[in-house]
């Protein structure tokens, strides 16, 4: 890893701050092992089993999945179970979310303790035979091996994948799904949000594309929400054919995120790809789009 970085993914982004919360994390070690047990043990996974009532939660508050920054997320925790992180929490005392949740307090907790952390938008090949999945983990620096690991927050454990050292083969970033696609090494109708739902844009080509983008965002520290939309993505006049060039260079540019950290982060600048003060946000809990505008930097 480059000094820049080391100096780039340590400190907090406005999503991952603890802010008021921060007290919190003071109880969790230091060490990989426990930043994970703790996070791992903070979300239930809103589509687990079906609908949320089923597994005790009342039915309001599918309305958490919409929460975006960590000391939002940690206070309503703290409301549901005041107790220590790291400890067991009955499943109606977790927030109502997702992977990206799971990820979102993961890195915020490695970089509370000192720890280079950033998510990763992509796709999980462990989830489910046969299928691509739309996913997130964390990618955590190790300094005894001076190397970057991910780890799947979502899980304390699962099947044979070590979650704390997930394969790189086994979970493809956005920019290396899409690139292995229009290399005609990989089935793109593989890559898909989940195999039940038929919509079109969750699918294939658009899913891929959605999540090239939201990759940069996650490196340049804007953890989005994954139904967030914004930039070209977001633009219906925008061409597929004058499109699929463009995330071409970008894909290529984000196989190495650290030599490129600068390009990156310049590229960023783009009103093309960077994240605007107000998304559109296609939310599962409301009945349509809806405009939100984000916390200052």
């Amino acid at each position: 890893m480059t000094e820049a970085a080391s100096t780039f993914y340590t400190p907090q982004s406005r999503f991952t701050d603890p802010r008021a919360m921060a007290w919190w994390f003071d109880g969790v070690r230091s060490d990989l092992s426990s930043i994970h047990a703790a996070a791992c043990s903070l979300v239930f996974h809103y589509t687990a089993n079906g609908d949320i009532t089923r597994h005790g939660f009342a039915a309001g508050r599918i309305g958490e999945i919409d929460e975006r920054y960590a000391d939002v997320l940690l206070e309503r925790l703290h409301e549901l179970d005041p107790a220590p992180l790291g400890g067991v929490r009955a499943l109606t005392d977790r927030v109502v979310g997702c992977c990206r949740d799971s990820t979102l307090l993961f890195v915020a907790l490695a970089r509370h303790h000192g720890i280079p952390a950033r998510a990763r938008v992509g796709f999980s090949m462990y989830l489910e035979p046969e299928w691509a999945l739309d996913h997130v983990v964390g990618e955590v620096w190790d300094r005894n091996e001076g190397r970057w690991r991910l780890v799947d927050a979502q899980f304390a454990e699962h099947g044979a994948i070590d979650v704390l050292d997930v394969p790189r083969e086994l979970f493809l970033t956005g920019p290396q799904a899409w690139a292995q696609c229009r290399a005609g090494l990989l089935d793109p109708d593989r890559f898909v949000v989940s195999p039940n739902r038929r919509e079109q844009f969750l699918r294939s080509w658009p899913q891929l594309a959605h999540n090239v983008v939201q990759d940069l965002a996650a490196l340049n520290k804007h953890e989005m929400i994954l139904w967030d939309v914004w930039g070209l993505l977001g633009d219906e006049t925008v061409d597929a054919e004058e499109l699929a060039p463009k995330l071409d260079a970008l894909a290529e540019l984000l196989q190495a995120p650290d030599v490129m950290l600068e390009r990156i982060i310049s590229l960023f600048d783009d009103a093309d790809w960077r994240v605007p003060e107000t998304v559109a946000s296609f939310s599962p809990a409301a009945l349509g789009p809806a405009r939100v505008t984000l916390r200052a930097d």
